[in-house]
């Protein structure tokens, strides 16, 4: 006879839930204590279980040994075509006493998900590499990083073959560039990313109603004179994607970075990120938060270079293929 139950999620399981998720939480700010300490207390952590069960379409699983809730798993659907066919767990979507029973929760709810013709599965884990390993072992691969660092105490060495500054209007026409170099790398082999394009002349549009936008400080690279990349930062409340427990408090965003592909190489991207480093430090932010595609050989190289450390994972598993 099995020692545990397994069952689908339900509202009645929100307090439980939120406890696991703060005890969860609170091993995380072990090896990342720049994260927000406040879901270490079950009150916040069970808004954001509220907010995860609340979303429409969401369901999921728990599991119950000896009366008592040891592990849930809860995932809903996202509206953009982007992602396929698909369901997600965010950053409060599953905290397990023992990671290998997330495997059973898995099992459990993807059958639903299955069901409905959900087969692009998202998960957002923590870094925790029994937690991790146990999603691998669900045959789900690493997608996207989410990372931070705190913000320097002083200033980088300027650049030696490079110049960085804030751009000018008549940047435009290459910040537009840049602002395609991005995706259209994405797009190319190991990422293959199907991130939506948009047009140089919708770029410059963007460019010349927004590059006066104090909430964002761009810096451009250059090389003999010539801009070769850009990078903005801003605060972490501009971006949707890091929220909740994935939000440290008073933290600056690496928002964006590119380089013309003929210029990569020079260490343009570095001397970018650090400018954003610097600015955050100045702004009076005590961490920076960035994130990248694992497939990106670019960022994913660079980034931790200058110091920041993954704090969650991205998963990923398509069903059937």
């Amino acid at each position: 006879m099995s020692r545990h139950l397994i069952r689908p999620f339900e509202e009645a399981d929100l307090p439980a839930a939120a406890a696991l998720l703060a005890e969860r939480h609170k091993e995380h700010r072990k090896r990342h204590p720049l994260l927000p300490a406040d879901y270490e207390d079950e009150r916040f952590a069970l808004i954001e279980v509220t907010a995860a069960w609340e979303t429409e379409g969401a369901s999921g699983a728990v599991m119950v040994e000896g009366g008592e809730l040891t592990g849930y798993l809860l995932a809903a659907p996202k509206p953009s075509s982007v992602w396929g066919p698909n369901i997600w767990a965010e950053a409060a979507g599953q905290a397990v006493r023992e990671p290998e029973h997330i495997r059973d929760l898995y099992g459990a709810a993807a059958t639903t998900w299955v069901d409905e013709g959900r087969i692009a599965h998202y998960v957002l884990v923590p870094d925790d590499a029994a937690l991790v390993d146990a999603w691998f072992r669900l045959a789900f691969g690493s997608q996207h990083a989410h990372a931070i660092r705190p913000a320097p105490e002083a200033p980088f060495p300027p650049p030696t073959r490079l110049a960085v500054r804030r751009p000018v209007r008549a940047d435009i026409p290459v910040l537009a560039e840049l602002d395609l170099a991005l995706p259209r790398h994405q797009a190319l082999s190991p990422v293959f990313s199907a991130g939506e394009l948009p047009t140089l002349e919708e770029a410059v549009a963007d460019w010349e109603e927004s590059i006066d936008d104090p909430d964002y400080a761009t810096f451009v690279a250059l090389y003999n004179g010539e801009v070769i990349g850009s990078a903005v930062g801003c605060a972490l409340d501009k971006s949707s994607l890091h929220s909740g427990l994935a939000k440290p408090d008073n933290a600056g965003f690496l928002g964006f970075a590119a380089v013309l592909p003929e210029a990569r190489g020079l260490g343009a991207g570095r001397a970018l990120g650090e400018a954003v480093l610097q600015w955050s430090a100045e702004t009076g932010y005590t961490s920076v938060v960035t994130d990248w595609r694992v497939t990106n050989l670019l960022s994913s190289r660079t980034w931790p270079r200058l110091g920041f450390r993954q704090t969650f994972h991205r998963l990923h598993r398509l069903i059937g293929y």
